[in-house]
C-alpha cells in the first residue's frame, strides 16, 4: 500500500473533524480549512490508490 494512500486518508478524516469543529462552533475559518484538508487529503488518498494500481498492473505482467 502506498504511503500518499495512508497519508491523505488520515488528512481526510482530519479535515473532516475540523469541518464538523467549524460548523459547531460557528468558526467559518475552521470549516474552511477542514474542508481544504479533506478535499487534499482525497487528492492525495487517489493518487495512492493509482499508484498501488499502477504497480499490481506492472507485478502482473
Amino acid at each position: 500500500m502506498d504511503k500518499d494512500r495512508i497519508k491523505g486518508a488520515a488528512k481526510e478524516i482530519k479535515g473532516t473533524v475540523k469541518e464538523t469543529a467549524g460548523k459547531l462552533t460557528g468558526d467559518r475559518s475552521t470549516e474552511a480549512k477542514g474542508k481544504v484538508e479533506k478535499t487534499v487529503g482525497t487528492v492525495q488518498r487517489r493518487i495512492g490508490e493509482a499508484k498501488d494500481k499502477l504497480r499490481d498492473e506492472l507485478n502482473e505482467k
